[in-house]
């Protein structure tokens, strides 16, 4: 194994640290004493003594009083300094408690050493018998010695602390100019732990505020350059690297407005951990992290009625499909807190079974763990799982959610959301599982892709299932938008885009979606399952929509590099299955608010549930033999709303002069956006 210098060094401090600060405590005890007796006897080598008319003796107070007194005091004090631990103490970090303890031992030692005095003089134990002295040290000394003890120890560890906070950082030459926005305390406790602990990291050049009193301020030495506003100029002139965001309430609108301040400007951007995580104030360098696009398009934390949540989980069986996927294996995990009985993973991927399972055994080691790799669609094996197991509640995400790949696949999207929905839900209502919650998206409001309107055909048969069969099941429908960095989702696509030097690709400049973080989505999922009482689809509040382009910036600007210089960004063209802005609810839909502000609950509108029925033992009939453009049109006659976005193909390949002419992959800029991206230099 490789050690580095800096790990000697600390190596070699750790295991010398208490000999050395005997041996220089010594000195300074010395030091003192010495400089005690020069304030006494005015700086003067000797004193003279008068034996009698014109006889006047020189005596060196050095050799007769000081080098005899000096190894007393010196047992005295090392002794007390050490009793008290102050050899342990490490010089860097001095602070008052140090220099209390410091004057602490002080005290008691020049106690002793007085105490020691008068006592060897009233034993005649010293000074000798002979000596014109009663007492060989003066009464003054002790009092001299006492504030010099105190003097130097405290000045020597606040000159080495100044050594490595002032001096030591002017010498270092690569160091990050670190640009910290905010001048509150959470700034003061980071800017004290750079100092100390990261001074050939960081160079911290000055601060921003948006209070305009601490303008000109200056803290620990540093300025306050200005607000956040002037963020651009700020770092222009200081030529700083890193922008750190010491805010941890800061709403996350305006993170955002602050980070598209500085796109173009080659800066990375660092935070701190959020409120909740910081104790009295303090922060530690360990614990900065990267600004995220979490950060910016994140949403404050769920307010959850944990006790509704608990009574149909805690000490139940519970199982999840689709239980290795992004909101699956989330939702697991959510579960897990609320300790059930018993916890089943549906899940027909074994790697990504085996990979949840794991982190579950990990986490929460007492939890009881059924994986079951299980295909949905797969009727004999659903019917055995739920009659051996007896699952209280269902929650079901296994689904195929990727829009251009169930374009090309139809039929697999209605085997899968369709059928497979269907199979769970009749498997449910017959064994008797008390709740059934089904997850669903809002490309099911009235879509244009192939997996938006299977999953709207999902939604339309679990809605009304209870209603038109027997059974005490409650059916849930659970309905939002995207969530942020799921698997095969925007955000990872985009990093690794990113990370492969670009380009970034768009599919259009003006598409917006939705986002929500996954933790977000899968407790309110949970949230919503305990408010059900059957029949009803929740909408979780989404937020305002966020442009994909702006999206794509963010996280260029957030990798420290500058959009269509250091990264391209290429638009492509809108795929198959894809419109530009989301819905959230079909007309004639009417969402009325519940008692959590974040979960609005739609309104039945009718269907006729027989035409649904009849419309997907069609879609299944012909799922594995028809065309794409039929399973698209008989997708149509169940959801009339639905769509598609993919014109037929013809029959014949036109002649060169009857084909249409193909659309640009490239949209055309509005004049906003193309004012917003610069040119990318030749």
């Amino acid at each position: 194994m490789r050690v580095n210098a800096h790990d000697t060094g600390m190596m070699w401090r750790a295991r010398y640290r208490a000999p050395v600060s005997l041996l220089a405590h010594a000195l300074l005890f010395s030091l003192a004493l010495f400089l005690a007796f020069c304030l006494r006897y005015d700086f003067k080598p000797y004193t003279e003594v008068g034996l009698g008319p014109g006889n006047i003796v020189r005596n060196s107070w050095i050799t007769r009083e000081y080098l005899t007194y000096l190894p007393w005091t010196l047992a005295v004090k090392l002794t007390i300094f050490g009793l008290m631990g102050l050899y342990r103490d490490s010089w860097r970090y001095v602070g008052l408690r140090d220099l209390f303890s410091i004057t602490k031992a002080s005290h008691v030692s020049i106690f002793i050493c007085l105490v020691g005095v008068y006592a060897a003089a009233w034993l005649r134990l010293y000074p000798p018998a002979d000596s014109e002295l009663a007492y060989w040290v003066p009464n003054s000394v002790f009092l001299l010695d006492w504030v010099l003890t105190i003097a130097t120890v405290s000045a020597a560890r606040i000159g080495y602390r100044f050594y490595y906070e002032e001096l030591r950082p002017l010498s270092a030459v690569s160091q990050t100019r670190l640009l910290i926005v905010g001048a509150g305390d959470t700034a003061d406790s980071i800017l004290r732990e750079i100092i100390r602990t990261s001074e050939d990291r960081y160079r911290v050049v000055g601060f921003l505020d948006d209070d305009r009193t601490k303008r000109r301020a200056r803290i620990r030495g540093i300025e306050v350059l200005g607000t956040t506003e002037q963020i651009r100029e700020v770092c222009k002139q200081h030529d700083v690297d890193e922008v750190l965001i010491a805010l941890p309430s800061w709403p996350q609108r305006q993170v955002r407005h602050l980070v598209g301040l500085c796109q173009g400007m080659n800066l990375r951007f660092r935070t701190v951990p959020a409120v909740s995580d910081l104790i009295e104030g303090k922060v530690q360098v360990s614990q900065i992290r990267p600004v995220d696009i979490e950060d910016l398009l994140g949403r404050e934390a769920v307010t959850l009625d944990t006790g509704a949540i608990a009574n149909y989980i805690r000490d139940k069986v519970i199982m999840v499909t689709g239980a290795g996927g992004s909101i699956g294996a989330e939702m697991c995990r959510q579960i897990a807190r609320f300790r059930p009985r018993k916890l089943l993973l549906v899940e027909r991927m074994e790697n990504a079974l085996f990979e949840i399972n794991r982190e579950l055994e990990r986490h929460f080691p007492e939890l009881v763990r059924v994986p079951c790799v299980a295909d949905i669609a797969d009727e004999p094996r659903l019917m055995h799982l739920l009659r051996t197991e007896r699952p209280t509640a269902i929650f079901h995400a296994a689904a195929h959610k990727h829009v251009p790949m169930m374009e090309w696949n139809p039929g697999e999207a209605v085997k899968n959301n369709v059928l497979g929905t269907q199979i769970l839900a009749d498997a449910a209502l017959e064994a008797g599982v008390a709740r059934f919650v089904m997850i669903s998206t809002d490309k099911a409001v009235n879509p244009t892709s192939v997996m938006g309107c299977t999953k709207r055909v999902a939604e339309m048969y679990v809605q009304q299932l209870r209603e038109h069969r027997p059974g005490n099941t409650e059916f849930v429908t659970v309905r939002f938008g995207n969530v942020l960095g799921s698997s095969g989702s925007v955000v990872p696509i985009f990093k690794e885009q990113i990370a492969r030097g670009g380009p970034v690709t768009v599919t259009h400049p003006e598409m917006s979606r939705y986002f929500m973080t996954i933790p977000e989505a899968s407790q309110l999922v949970l949230q919503a399952g305990a408010m059900g009482k059957g029949g009803e689809i929740f909408l979780l509040e989404m937020g305002e929509p966020v442009r994909i382009m702006q999206l794509a910036m963010d996280l260029i600007t957030l990798s420290g590099l500058r959009p269509q210089e250091d990264i391209e960004i290429q638009f492509t063209g809108i795929r198959p299955g894809e419109k530009l802005f989301e819905e959230l609810s079909i007309t004639g839909e009417d969402v009325a608010r519940t008692d959590h502000p974040k979960i609005g609950i739609i309104k039945k509108r009718p269907e006729d549930f027989d035409h649904v029925c009849a419309g997907i033992r069609q879609l299944l009939s012909i799922a594995d033999s028809a065309t794409p453009e039929q399973v698209r049109d008989l997708l149509q006659t169940v959801v009339p709303e639905y769509t598609p976005s993919v014109p037929a193909a013809p029959a014949t390949q036109p002649d060169a002069e009857t084909r249409p002419e193909r659309p640009a992959a490239v949209p055309t800029l509005t004049p906003r956006l193309a004012s917003a991206i610069k040119p990318r230099p030749a």
